[in-house]
């Protein structure tokens, strides 16, 4: 069942003696830049900002979902059109921090403005969706040039699967700390009389006026820019090509075009990343709707928002871990098949809950007696939705490291960022398409869960297009 590439022997051996090799400065200098960056995806568009935005500002989560899902579709159209010509471009340019630097001063303006996002007054509900579609467009074209430096980063062959690996732990790892920090300092303050909390919010900030809600925005940019730092003085960056950025520009449409027209010699590249569009953006979807679904269907507020979200990025963290041991046992190919099935068949189940409900068919009463003594989650409902969000939470980071490393596996050397141009475009091309489907299917029925089903949709087929895919298996 496992496939063996040219020259396999002599590679593995040497993938394995890289592992074991110190990462350099500029390597850990990535991880830093990945986690820092990510943190804006769990504080803003997932836990905090994203429900606070649908539940309050809009004032309905259904009709909220099915606006995240218009600014989702919004940016995905924008990245899907633009990615691919930018990685070819900046290919032929040489540098990308100088594109990584330019993107963190558009990001960090557009977050630190989430602050006035309030109801009724403030930055307007049309602004606040107008920024985070600017960031959602810069945080993809960030993810070109940040990715494209990946095999620099690694330094020694065979490093870039654990500095994959370990750039998502150390995402879900910073994510946690500032969950935790939300919760210690500005959620759990005044609510409960527990020793070690304070006995009011930090900074003064008021939770009847959703301001630790809104400082999300603000939190996030401090932590991007403070990863940024390092990235940018140390990670090693491609030479100059000596192109302006002009001539750069019109070389990558040539390389573009040249390297489209060449996919038939890129068999397996293409086919990956023809299904990549289908399950990773399945994927991305339920990231983005999946804070705003336990919010609206489990009937959640900030305080179990925030320790599901921390729950789930300290679980999460595991996939990290366990993505190069899937990858380096079974290839990262079959990883990925077994990562997508895993959070497949949670989520199917996770669509089955409802406070009164376990997975379809079994009632259950809230009034009832408490499945245990604790502050929160103290129905069997809510644990079971906890325990399922855990294992989607392992199985998408997962997910997305193997198939980082399975696209370098594919890739040619000489075209890495030309192709991860192709993997943003993968990786948000269905974005647009897959949010479009959650909009019209929560709008048709009125119904948070029925917005989903496109998401399994996507899910099912990508892993079903991946037995296309030659090579990427376990090498011996």
């Amino acid at each position: 069942m496992s496939e063996v590439l040219d020259g396999a022997p002599a590679r593995l051996g040497v993938e394995q003696a890289a592992a074991r090799k110190p990462l350099t400065r500029g390597g850990w200098s990535w991880v830093l830049h990945q986690g820092s960056r990510d943190v804006y995806v769990v504080l803003v568009t997932i836990y905090i900002f994203a429900p606070y935005f649908s539940g309050v500002l809009v004032g309905d989560p259904v009709r909220g979902q099915a606006l995240m899902a218009q600014i989702a579709t919004t940016y995905g159209l924008i990245v899907a059109l633009t990615a691919p010509i930018l990685g070819a471009a900046v290919e032929k340019y040489g540098p990308r921090k100088p594109l990584a630097a330019t993107l963190l001063t558009i990001m960090l303006p557009a977050l630190i403005v989430l602050w006035w996002a309030t109801p009724g007054g403030g930055l307007p509900l049309a602004a606040t969706a107008g920024a985070l579609i600017v960031l959602g467009v810069a945080y993809n074209w960030g993810d070109v040039a940040a990715n494209s430096l990946l095999p620099r980063a690694a330094a020694e062959p065979g490093q870039a699967s654990l500095l994959s690996g370990l750039g998502y732990v150390f995402s879900n790892g910073l994510s946690v700390l500032m969950l935790i920090l939300m919760l210690w300092g500005f959620v759990l303050p005044g609510q409960v009389d527990w020793p070690g909390i304070p006995k009011t919010p930090l900074l003064g900030l008021s939770t009847g006026h959703h301001e630790p809600s809104r400082l999300s925005g603000p939190l996030s940019a401090l932590i991007m820019a403070l990863g940024a730092i390092p990235f940018l003085l140390w990670t090693p960056d491609a030479p100059r090509t000596g192109l302006r950025v002009g001539a750069a520009l019109k070389a990558g449409l040539v390389l573009l075009r040249d390297t489209f027209a060449n996919l038939k010699g890129h068999r397996d590249v293409a086919t990956f990343l023809a299904t990549r569009m289908l399950y990773c953006d399945g994927m991305t979807a339920l990231l983005v709707f999946g804070g705003l679904f336990a919010a609206g269907v489990m009937g959640w507020g900030a305080l179990e928002m925030l320790v599901y979200g921390v729950s789930l990025s300290l679980v999460g963290a595991l996939g990290g871990f366990l993505a190069p041991k899937l990858d380096r046992v079974l290839g990262p190919k079959r990883a990925v098949q077994i990562e997508i099935a895993g959070c497949l068949a949670a989520l199917i189940c996770l669509l089955g809950m409802r406070p009164d409900r376990i997975l379809y068919v079994f009632a259950y009463d809230p009034a009832g007696p408490a499945a245990w003594d604790g502050p929160i989650y103290r129905t069997l409902p809510e644990l079971f939705y906890v325990g399922l969000g855990l294992v989607i939470a392992i199985c998408v980071t997962a997910q997305y490291a193997s198939s980082r490393t399975l696209l370098v596996r594919l890739a040619p050397a000489d075209r890495t960022a030309a192709f991860f141009g192709l993997y943003a475009l993968s990786g948000t091309a269905t974005v647009w398409l897959g949010s479009a489907l959650v909009a019209a299917a929560t709008t048709l029925f009125h119904s948070q869960v029925a917005g989903f089903v496109p998401i399994v949709a996507l899910m099912a087929l990508g892993a079903l297009g991946l037995f296309a895919v030659r090579g990427g298996g376990r090498e011996a």
